[in-house]
């Protein structure tokens, strides 16, 4: 009799884990829309691709219109605590739809740019304050709550968006503004979120409906940290620190991807190419980290999967032939989708669920800041030695000393579940 009771627990225990994705697959395929359309990647993997005939067109350097990621970033770490606030008071979907259509007629705004320098930084601070209804916490918050068995594969999945954005996205920007110019460009962009993204959240993004209770402990919700007892310890700190190493290294980069390619003499649509080799390693290292993190120790999974990109960021910096620079990129992309589901996973793990909206926001506005420094951090070195070299070394070190640090948060909590 003791023996069936066991079989039928264990039969019910698969039976839960298969039901997390069965019962919440539209979920997870509106939110990773939602993502490729958001505030922190759709104006960040495209800004590399518009670098170079904005510049050229008003005279500006690439450090000055990189700058335009600080304000837009800068405006997330302010916007960042509030999302994550209001998400428990308003509500994840209304928060969502609300921030697609501000970053779309942000993105319309940037097709207008007349050369004043001001406006362009006012329009990708626009895109934060207008889009921030759509920053990672607001999709991860709706996959934590739904997902426990398998939530690092859901987040995974879910934030692949990103690497699917590395990919199609530098491709659409350079074609267009090869053949119609940069302002069709940004009308594009501007459509994404409005009329792509924005229907099937509408439609199918629905997490409070999708969360079944069934399958899920109330006392999982309600347990874990709250952000004053999250920050008192040592673990938020290595974190936070650890993101924005990782970030300043990563969004130093990439922006500056194609424009070191083209100084090499590869074409622009090659150089996209590049870009589009780190979206595929984006999405595999979604995956492969979000499965291995469900059943090894998170911080050693992080930490092999930060250190990857030391490699390619020495490849890089010795100006690297078109192939082994695809390489390189497809090396750092692998982290770029370990990180950010990481941070999902671990703020999760360490801190439990109780106040996961504030203490996650807290962490983005983190990733946020090293985002929106490290592109004009990396311009500026190449405005002054005529280089990338320099900054790609740098980025070695910062990538080195993150995946250090991740081994550090030491075992999980055993006071909560999460």
């Amino acid at each position: 009799m003791g023996c069936c009771v066991i079989l039928f627990c264990q039969a019910k225990e698969v039976t839960k884990i298969e039901n997390e994705l069965k019962n919440n697959w539209v979920l997870l395929l509106s939110a990773s829309i939602g993502v490729i359309c958001s505030s922190i990647v759709l104006p960040f993997y495209s800004l590399g691709a518009l670098v170079v005939p904005i510049t050229q067109e008003f005279g500006w350097s690439r450090a000055e219109f990189q700058l335009a990621l600080l304000f837009s970033t800068g405006a997330g770490v302010l916007t960042a605590p509030l999302v994550g606030i209001f998400l428990d008071k308003v509500g994840i979907r209304k928060m969502a739809l609300t921030g697609l259509f501000g970053l779309g007629a942000a993105l319309s705004l940037a097709s207008q740019l007349n050369g004043e320098i001001w406006m362009l930084y006012l329009v990708y601070a626009l895109m934060a304050i207008l889009g921030a209804g759509t920053i990672p916490v607001t999709w991860t918050k709706a996959v934590t709550n739904v997902f426990s068995k398998q939530r690092g594969l859901a987040l995974g999945l879910m934030l692949s968006g990103t690497g699917i954005c590395a990919i199609v996205i530098p491709q659409i920007t350079v074609f267009i503004t090869e053949h119609y110019g940069w302002r069709v460009a940004y009308l594009v962009l501007a459509a994404l979120p409005v009329g792509v993204a924005g229907p099937l959240v509408f439609l199918f993004f629905k997490p409070t409906e999708s969360s079944d209770d069934r399958y899920r402990s109330d006392d999982e919700v309600r347990t874990g940290l709250t952000f004053q007892q999250a920050i008192k310890g040592y673990r938020f700190w290595v974190l936070l620190i650890s993101i924005f190493v990782v970030y300043i290294a990563m969004s130093g980069m990439v922006p500056n991807l194609i424009p070191a390619l083209i100084d090499q003499g590869i074409s622009a649509q090659l150089a996209a190419t590049a870009i589009s080799v780190f979206g595929v390693t984006v999405i595999l290292g979604r995956l492969v980290v979000g499965y291995l993190v469900d059943i090894a120790w998170a911080p050693g999974v992080a930490a092999f999967a930060i250190g990857l990109p030391v490699i390619g960021s020495l490849i890089l910096a010795g100006s690297p032939p078109f192939f082994t620079a695809c390489v390189a990129a497809g090396l750092l992309g692998f982290a770029a989708g370990a990180e950010l589901d990481l941070m999902s996973f671990l703020a999760a793990k360490y801190f439990g669920l109780l106040n996961y909206s504030q203490i996650y926001a807290v962490l983005y506005a983190a990733l946020a800041l090293a985002s929106g420094l490290a592109p004009m951090l990396f311009a500026r070195i190449f405005d002054k030695f005529g280089s990338y070299e320099i900054g790609f070394t740098i980025g070695a070190l910062f990538f080195a000393a993150g995946a250090l640090m991740v081994l550090t948060l030491g075992r999980y909590p055993k006071s909560f579940s999460s």
